[in-house]
């Protein structure tokens, strides 16, 4: 099984991606955790073009290439053979947000996003969760974190709340695989959640 986390910058998503990887491992299932931009060698640097520097760095299109660029490896060395042999693959992020930050809330993409993933990727997750969170408030956990890793935070609070908006839209657009969590309220509360949702798709296996 694939399950994608998303949301906006400072949501939650990596930590929750964590905790619920920890909860299939301990189902006796193997779990791939990884992550976009990156989630193999080649990937990783590539991630680093995209989530360090000035925010005005790079263009959407430009963005959209290195994204694409960057999932196609990350497809084809860690998501692919993990698949292929079983286990489940839990990303914090997937093309969801190419979807979303390129497609809506940087540029009106989409049309190039989708074209793009059909052709270079073809894959969509199992389940994807998107963790809602207040702009403001994940904003301000975000730039909190200090990583360096920043540029998107840089874009500002009205960007923030486009990316809400368009995560939302994306789950009313593909409610079959799109699962909205409240991300209100303390880490093991929005854990209890996710974990909810999840087990609601593909229980654990009985021993």
């Amino acid at each position: 099984m694939f399950i994608s986390l998303e949301g906006i910058d400072g949501s939650g998503k990596s930590t929750q991606a964590r905790l619920l990887a920890d909860h299939i491992r301990d189902t006796g299932r193997e779990v791939v955790l990884t992550r976009e931009p990156g989630g193999s060698p080649g990937a990783e640097e590539i991630r680093r073009l995209l989530v360090e520097g000035a925010s005005e760095r790079w263009s959407a299109e430009t963005e959209l290439l290195l994204f694409t660029a960057a999932r196609r490896d990350h497809l084809e060395r860690t998501i692919r053979p993990a698949l292929a042999r079983g286990a489940v693959v839990v990303s914090d992020r997937f093309a969801d947000s190419s979807r979303v930050y390129q497609g809506t809330a940087r540029a009106d993409l989409r049309g190039q996003v989708d074209r793009l993933h059909a052709l270079m990727i073809g894959v969509e997750p199992d389940l994807t969760l998107v963790i809602d969170a207040d702009p403001e408030t994940a904003l301000g956990r975000g730039k909190a974190r200090n990583a360096g890793e920043d540029r998107f935070e840089n874009m500002g609070l009205p960007f923030q709340s486009r990316l809400r908006a368009g995560f939302l839209a994306l789950a009313a657009e593909a409610p079959d695989r799109v699962r909205v969590i409240d991300g209100r309220g303390g880490v093991d509360d929005v854990a209890a959640r996710v974990r909810a949702a999840v087990d609601a798709v593909a229980p654990a296996p009985r021993a």
